[in-house]
């Protein structure tokens, strides 16, 4: 229960109302566990720090949402280039006949992030 508690406020929009639902939390868990590869135990001195299944997990995981978050931001860095250019050509007068689509089009976006 902690841990759907915890990870509520990260959902992404639209995620179905028992996505954090314990019984769903467990079971997303178990499939991790089922589908990541068991390291292979190495034999060496006590004290060596073994990596654990969870470590597979959580470092798999990690670089999934790195490589997310990467794309998130190239897409987003896109559009302010192209924001800025469609501004200058609106400044410069040559966007006039498209102001009200590019005002649409401006207002799905900014939608969009919210």
């Amino acid at each position: 229960v902690s841990v759907s508690r915890a990870i509520k406020p990260f959902a992404e929009p639209g995620r179905p109302p028992d996505w954090f639902s314990q019984k769903h939390c467990a079971s997303q868990y178990s499939e991790l566990l089922e589908t990541t590869e068991t390291p292979k135990r190495k034999r060496g001195e006590k004290g060596e720090v073994v990596e654990t299944v969870e470590d597979v997990i959580v470092r798999k995981l990690t670089a999934e949402r790195v490589e997310e978050l990467k794309k998130i931001i190239k897409e987003t860095q896109e559009k302010y280039r192209q924001l800025k250019k469609d501004a200058e050509l609106i400044q410069a007068g040559h966007m006039d006949s498209r102001l009200e689509e590019l005002c649409n089009e401006i207002m799905m976006w900014v939608i969009s992030l919210l």
